[in-house]
């Protein structure tokens, strides 16, 4: 039987696990529930709570649909369909793939059809990796909190600068994947034209010009709407100044 990355076959085993996550969001929301009339809450407020929960996260989801369609083009739908309906992200999914399919000589861009084997790589690549995160937790977290919370008792100032550390350390990850290929500059092939590598680094420069219209749009009390969907907008808009910026930079 021929592999095909959006076989019935995958679209069922990733539906199955989707299912048990949404059957497991459904129990604790219904727990929840039963808990708030146990505790006296007012369900009025607990209803509009929900409703405005619920309305909020269609701008998150756009950005996750979008993430899904970039991707289903190399991978098909079932994976990226399970990979960001669980615990996956653009940033993440897209590096992961990416780095899995380089070393077996594709990209996300090429329109080489995966075989089975280049397939589970990629999955096991994308699934395996981010799983860390999820084993570290119980290992190391309650200590790494605690700790955290010593130093912030001893020295505010300096929490602040180790925590921000953190986060830009891991911002710095990504952005090496945004230049990695500024060296095309100065070392053209015949695959790619000198100033290809300078797409990544063009869109991400209108994402953040984005987002800080939005960020400066946000100040205003009529525009504070903005910040659940600054993300998806400088999503989409970065996604769509690439197809110029492809068209002009190769």
């Amino acid at each position: 039987m021929e592999f095909s990355i959006n076989h019935p076959v995958l679209f069922v085993l990733a539906g199955i696990l989707i299912a048990v996550v949404l059957a497991q969001s459904v129990f604790f929301l219904v727990k929840a529930l039963k808990r708030s009339k146990a505790l006296g809450m007012d369900q009025k407020k607990i209803r509009k709570t929900i409703k405005t929960a619920a309305i909020f996260t269609v701008a998150p989801a756009v950005a996750i649909v979008i993430s899904v369609i970039t991707l289903s083009k190399k991978l098909g739908l079932p994976l990226p369909w399970l990979r960001l309906s669980v615990i996956g992200s653009m940033s993440y999914e897209t590096v992961a793939a990416n780095n899995a399919l380089s070393a077996m000589g594709q990209s996300l861009g090429s329109g080489v059809a995966l075989t089975a084997q280049q397939y589970v790589n990629v999955l096991m690549v994308m699934t395996i990796s981010i799983m860390m995160g999820i084993w570290l937790v119980p290992a190391i977290g309650k200590k790494l909190q605690s700790g955290m919370t010593s130093l912030g008792k001893r020295d505010a100032k300096w929490a602040d600068i180790f925590s921000n550390s953190l986060f830009i350390g891991m911002i710095a990850a990504f952005l090496g994947f945004v230049f990695c290929d500024i060296s095309r500059l100065w070392t053209p092939s015949e695959e790619y034209t000198a100033t290809s590598g300078l797409v990544p680094v063009a869109v991400m420069l209108v994402s953040a010009m984005v987002m800080v219209v939005c960020g400066l749009l946000m100040k205003k009390p009529k525009f504070k709407w903005l910040g659940e969907y600054a993300l998806p907008l400088s999503l989409i808009m970065g996604m769509a100044s690439a197809i110029p910026f492809t068209a002009w930079l190769g």
